[in-house]
């Protein structure tokens, strides 16, 4: 198996049985036994045409007679493939992205169609600086026309095309050290000196960019717990939360544990952290990151963010909120969720209201309640907060500090932006119960 070929059987199981593309690429990557560097390729590949979908099909249909949706879906997924290779990765030749989607055509398709794939892609790279530019937002960034308007609606009309072009970027990936695995300094210097390319962070410490890796799990420090990958929005909604050692501390969603981890990192493995979700399996995930990372003071349970916990009553210093969004801050990291039905996402703020109003209990007069999301919809999150707040009065939000490159501080709410702050989208509010 090569790079192309796995990218094209991860987009096949995207498109027939509704997988997402960062658990089916990292499975078939293990699957079909990929180096570092087919694996980059295969993901860029994969991500590149979910990416760009719309926009590879506007193409696609400029060099057809007839509509794309006579096409066998497989031809499709070919097509879109060799198309993103000649559009956009300057340093794959022309010859071998033909050439594969060709033989790709007979094998999945037969030669017939393995012919129209030829003369398609050759086409393409022939009038590649020719091609129809789409005047519509929503074709040239690949985003359905009602999330366009849905996007807009919140960031603005001046903002909107930013930030659907920051979705198509390649993010980097942020890790975190951890202080609890030795000397932060000196986990730097073995990262460096094994060979990775890291660049600190503006406004985090202990926070690197990292690249030049492959998959991280496979490397001996990250099983040996030196750093956990984490966006610098999340670790920043933790710090938000002014978990410190010997508190007690709630994270009611926590899976995959990344603000669990951060406060027990702030907490310095001093004072108990209760990490709760919904799904049995997540848990043993939970168990198996606080084992890595040397954390002591982390309990994992499986428990309904919805339902009470009497015991729980007037228990924690600090709530950790962290619930269950539209996702639509982190389309750059998952390309998939843009063409998901949005009218499903109507019924979240009753959810996210329900949680926070059942966890809320579970805070000490005088303690904190961190809610946050990864979406950047307003009604999922200045909406939720406003309408918990009317009918919980002994709960008020409250400033809390930032890094100086964000402004030094907050007055309760932010939105943070892909293409502002280069985070995740993401809304972070602090509240405190009234002692």
């Amino acid at each position: 198996m090569n790079a192309r070929t796995t990218a094209l059987a991860a987009l096949i199981a995207c498109r027939k049985q509704g997988a997402w593309a960062d658990g089916v690429l990292k499975e078939y990557i293990v699957r079909d036994k990929l180096d570092k560097r087919d694996a980059a390729l295969a993901s860029r590949l994969c991500y590149g045409v979910l990416q760009n979908r719309m926009l590879l099909d506007f193409e696609i249909q400029a060099c057809l007679n007839g509509p794309l949706k006579k096409l066998q879906p497989v031809v499709l997924d070919i097509l879109r493939l060799g198309m993103f290779q000649i559009l956009f990765l300057d340093k794959v030749p022309v010859s071998a992205a033909v050439n594969e989607a060709v033989e790709q055509g007979k094998k999945y398709a037969n030669r017939s169609a393995a012919g129209m794939i030829n003369g398609v892609l050759r086409h393409v790279a022939r009038e590649k600086e020719h091609l129809p530019v789409p005047e519509s937002l929503s074709i040239r960034y690949s985003h359905p026309e009602p999330l366009v308007e849905l996007l807009k609606e919140n960031v603005g009309a001046d903002q909107i095309e930013a930030l659907l072009a920051s979705h198509n970027q390649t993010p980097k990936t942020l890790i975190q050290l951890n202080p609890l695995a030795g000397e932060p300094k000196r986990l730097l210097e073995e990262l460096q000196d094994s060979g990775l390319t890291l660049e600190a962070h503006s406004w985090l410490e202990n926070a690197y960019w990292i690249s030049g890796t492959g998959n991280l799990e496979t490397l001996s420090m990250f099983r040996e717990g030196a750093f956990f990958v984490q966006d610098a929005a999340a670790r920043l909604a933790v710090e938000a939360s002014g978990a410190a050692p010997g508190m007690h501390v709630l994270d009611c969603c926590a899976a995959p544990g990344g603000k669990s981890f951060s406060a027990a990192i702030m907490m310095n493995n001093s004072g108990a952290i209760l990490s709760c979700d919904l799904h049995p399996h997540k848990i043993q995930l939970l168990e198996k990151g606080a084992e890595r990372l040397h954390i002591s003071i982390m309990k994992a349970k499986l428990q309904d963010a919805t339902v009470d916990v009497p015991q729980w009553h007037d228990a924690m210093d600090v709530v950790l909120a962290d619930v269950p969004c539209s996702g639509l801050g982190v389309i750059r990291k998952k390309p998939d969720i843009r063409y998901k039905d949005l009218s499903r996402l109507s019924e979240l703020p009753a959810v996210q209201l329900r949680i926070l109003e059942t966890v809320s209990s579970y805070v000490k007069p005088g303690g904190v309640l961190l809610y946050s999301t990864c979406t950047i919809l307003h009604r999922e999150n200045e909406a939720v907060v406003r309408q918990f707040l009317q009918t919980h009065t002994g709960f008020e939000t409250e400033c809390f500090a930032l890094p100086r490159a964000l402004g030094g501080s907050c007055a309760g709410m932010l939105t943070l932006l892909p293409h502002v702050h280069d985070t995740d989208g993401f809304f972070i509010c602090r509240m405190r119960r009234k002692a």
